[in-house]
């Protein structure tokens, strides 16, 4: 079809409306992007499946990721080959006792101008990029573990009054060793509640430490490729969130939570017993975040009971404060965790309407 824009001007075609891609295709796109980012990781990392994994899940949820373990498992090099397999920037803090909270967020340093004059102006710190590795966290004091907090929450970061933007997207891995280790300081909870997961490295299995062995002693170089942009991962992520949950999935979630609360009336026993203070609502939503994600991954665009379950752990397992019965005792977390999904899921459908309202 042909039509004049104005008299006397060249006529011009009318150009046909470019359609979107189809709900199927994004999903698609998603599942071949998460893959290869996979893939890529795989390259240099040896095992630890469930952990690449979640990384991977709080980074399309738009969350940050807290890794423990005694060093020498890989965590900082897991870290380190996914900030190649993206094309972002990347910063690392090396966290020690002296570190202080100017050598994170950045400071204001007096220059002089052309003319000769003298002000402030700000300088940045390495917390202004896409990927922050924060490198043994909790071998820093309180003081300068907190200087992540307001950057995590609100993707900014104040300096005298100033509000000063972070990147898009903004990504913090921090890995920590054991509390037991000397030298460490714990992570306030607060700092804690504001990771989406909490993941544990474990040790390699025979066959994985003999690839590592293999790897890591031999001329091998292995070039990991970049996959995927940062308008990339902001686009997934708005992907992520179309993701629909039933009601009743939701609804699952919402007592998961609960169930971890000694002071409702349907805690399990152990809860009751063993807790101080349950899961906040963050819990929750990381859960479901975390559960969208899977669903993705996985070719569906629907969230299933087995995406909650599969992720009670890594989302609740940081927020749950053991009293002193709990502590005494050596409670293990993830089997409390445990308890309480096998308790939510236990109740009736009737029996949920009642204790949701």
């Amino acid at each position: 079809m042909m039509r004049h824009s104005e008299a006397g001007k060249e006529p011009f075609m009318a150009q046909p409306p470019v359609s979107s891609p189809s709900q199927e295709q994004r999903v698609e796109e998603f599942v071949a992007s998460y893959q290869a980012l996979r893939s890529e990781v795989g390259k240099i990392i040896v095992g630890h499946h469930d952990v690449v994994g979640h990384v991977l899940i709080g980074l399309f949820a738009g969350g940050h990721v807290l890794l423990e373990g005694v060093p020498g498992l890989g965590k900082t090099l897991l870290i380190k080959t996914l900030a190649e397999s993206l094309d972002l920037s990347f910063s690392r803090i090396q966290f020690t006792p002296d570190l202080m909270p100017g050598d994170i967020i950045g400071t204001n340093i007096i220059v002089e101008d052309a003319q000769a004059r003298k002000h402030f102006q700000f300088q940045r710190g390495p917390i202004f990029g896409h990927i922050l590795l924060a490198d043994e966290v909790n071998r820093a004091t309180p003081k300068t573990q907190s200087a992540l907090l307001e950057g995590m929450q609100e993707g900014a970061v104040t300096v005298s009054g100033a509000a000063h933007p972070l990147p898009a997207p903004f990504f913090v891995l921090a890995t920590q060793n054991p509390i037991e280790m000397e030298g460490t300081y714990p992570l306030p909870e607060a700092q804690l509640d504001r990771f989406l997961f909490k993941l544990r490295v474990r040790y390699p299995a025979l066959e994985e430490l003999t690839q590592i062995i293999d790897r890591t002693t031999h001329v091998h170089p292995v070039e990991v490729r970049r996959i995927l942009t940062g308008a990339q991962v902001l686009s997934m992520r708005e992907l992520v969130r179309e993701v629909p949950i039933a009601s009743h999935v939701r609804d699952l979630a919402s007592l998961i939570v609960l169930a971890t609360h000694p002071q409702w009336e349907r805690a399990p026993e152990a809860t009751r017993r063993f807790v101080r203070y349950g899961a906040s609502p963050r819990g929750a939503q990381a859960l479901v975040l975390g559960a969208k994600v899977r669903a993705l991954a996985d070719g569906r665009f629907n969230v299933s009971v087995e995406d909650l379950r599969s992720l009670a752990l890594p989302a609740l397992r940081h927020r749950l404060i053991l009293n002193f019965e709990g502590e005494a005792e050596g409670v293990d977390v993830d089997d409390l965790i445990g308890q309480t999904v096998q308790a939510a899921e236990a109740m009736s459908g009737s029996e949920k309407e009642v204790f949701l309202r």
